[in-house]
């Protein structure tokens, strides 16, 4: 009869602690790549199964191409209406974003009105400092683009209209120009004293984790460290500031101090160039943020010296007529 009493306990407790679905996961691609690449479908497809969540690949757009040629907070627009409108992210998903896709994944989080909330955050390769200089052009028709705008300036209202990395391109010994002219990144990072929106900060806070991971070879983020959110100092093209010691970082501007603070934030350094990422350390760095359960009923934090909390546990305890001591399971929970 006992035998009975503690399965049927224990039943109850899988029931309210462990019933849970799997968190469905958004990946938000690079520049120059589209979803129905190979590449990024085998890259969901390895994630779900090792993860045993569901994966969507979020395309805007028409995938290469505008994700050159759209303005950034066009592109953040484009996202906020599909999320809206992807049901099995009601209540609650993931985010996976690759190189310029993790600025689009930040701009889900803090400028989106009423979407649903996003639990861990992943980036590979996010150029979220900024970058010095403009990424590989790698077509023709990109390349002509990217000699019109480096004549009339990164910062001119063409280059700001016309081409998506002018958004997050930060060039240290312009500023001014930076502050001024670029319409995105700014923004996001809420460098402008004048519109720092305490809401950003606020959204950006509620993850449950960020994960940042840099590739130690990574040859197209300049520097590499703006993955960590580390960069150049203001006025200077070195040495690269780590993160920690960034005024972005000091004074809080998006809540990542307070991230990191409350052990929220994982540094991660991976070997290979820009987003060669390997089988292992996806399965290492990434799929452990994607197989969160997050459970049906919520468990509350129970302080042993609360009377409800006590009074809960003697009246299961008395129910089902299990007197051992649970004192490692209730310290758990």
């Amino acid at each position: 009869m006992a035998t009975v009493r503690v399965f049927a306990l224990s039943l109850f407790f899988v029931a309210l602690f462990t019933g849970a679905k799997s968190v469905p996961f958004i990946v938000l691609h690079g520049i120059g790549d589209s979803c129905k690449n190979s590449g990024i479908r085998n890259f969901i497809k390895i994630l779900s199964e090792l993860s045993g969540s569901p994966g969507y690949c979020l395309e805007i757009g028409h995938g290469s191409w505008d994700s050159w040629t759209k303005p950034l907070l066009k592109q953040t627009a484009i996202a906020c209406k599909k999320v809206k409108k992807m049901s099995d992210l009601g209540q609650g998903y993931n985010i996976v974003g690759l190189s310029q896709g993790n600025l689009i994944g930040r701009g889900i989080i803090e400028f989106c009105d009423g979407t649903p909330p996003v639990k861990n955050f992943i980036s590979l390769g996010g150029p979220h400092a900024g970058v010095a200089s403009v990424p590989l052009c790698g077509s023709e028709l990109i390349c002509t683009l990217y000699d019109i705008v480096l004549k009339l300036g990164i910062y001119s209202r063409f280059a700001q209209q016309n081409l998506a990395p002018s958004g997050y391109v930060k060039i240290p010994i312009d500023i001014a120009g930076y502050i001024k002219g670029c319409r995105f990144l700014p923004k996001l990072n809420n460098e402008i004293v004048d519109e720092r929106n305490s809401t950003y900060r606020q959204r950006f806070t509620s993850l449950q984790n960020l994960i940042l991971i840099m590739f130690e070879q990574d040859k197209i983020l300049i520097p590499k460290e703006t993955a960590w959110f580390g960069y150049y100092p203001n006025g200077a093209l070195h040495p690269v500031i780590p993160v920690q010691q960034t005024e972005l970082y000091i004074d809080d501007w998006i809540g990542l101090r307070a991230l990191d603070e409350a052990g929220k934030v994982k540094f991660i350094n991976v070997s290979g160039d820009h987003l060669d990422i390997s089988h292992s350390d996806m399965k290492t760095c990434i799929v452990p943020y994607l197989s969160d359960q997050t459970p049906i009923v919520p468990r509350p934090k129970l302080k042993h010296s609360s009377g409800w909390s006590s009074s809960i546990w003697s009246f299961l305890l008395e129910m089902f007529g299990v007197h051992e001591d649970l004192t490692v399971l209730s310290n758990d929970i």
